[in-house]
């Protein structure tokens, strides 16, 4: 079977997310627990910034509900969560384009602080666990991370002339 340029670009794109999910999934030691990035959500807000016509909010809402699915959460929670984190990203695309890496880094910041808050919100409704401040810590580890994720996925996205 051959694959054509549409479908391995699809699939390269598809496994960039499979990478982020797995990366979800490795168990960290029990002191790091609150320093694991938002892979998915990184990995997101990069797809949204490059290619908006193509990743966006439907995009956002599947992988949200992979997550729900994943985690054993409230069906809804996470999808509605990536949803909204994709609308801001291609909305914001344009002018992220133009963002040094570290205000990109600090853009990237409040989406996923946004994201965690609208989580936070939704357990707290349906009377599940508190939050406290170290669950907020993702948001700043994932704003550190985003300078090397965003080079290492324009890398990718180049190589497989992703558009």
């Amino acid at each position: 079977m051959i694959v054509s340029g549409i479908q391995r670009r699809r699939l390269i794109l598809a496994s960039t997310f499979l990478v982020a999910f797995i990366a979800s999934l490795v168990r960290w030691p029990d002191w790091a627990q609150s320093f694991r990035p938002d892979w998915v959500g990184l990995v997101l807000i990069y797809w949204c910034l490059a290619i908006p016509h193509r990743v966006g909010v439907g995009v956002g809402w599947t992988v949200g509900l992979l997550e729900d699915i994943l985690y054993g959460s409230l069906l809804g929670q996470y999808a509605l969560s990536k949803a909204l984190v994709a609308f801001i990203a291609v909305k914001m695309h344009l002018k992220m384009r133009m963002f040094p890496r570290w205000q990109q880094a600090v853009a990237v910041f409040l989406m996923l602080l946004t994201s965690q808050l609208l989580v936070a919100w939704i357990k707290a409704l349906t009377n599940q666990a508190s939050t406290t401040v170290p669950y907020f810590t993702p948001s700043v580890v994932g704003m550190a991370l985003w300078p090397w994720l965003f080079v290492v996925l324009r890398d990718i996205r180049r190589r497989a002339q992703i558009d």
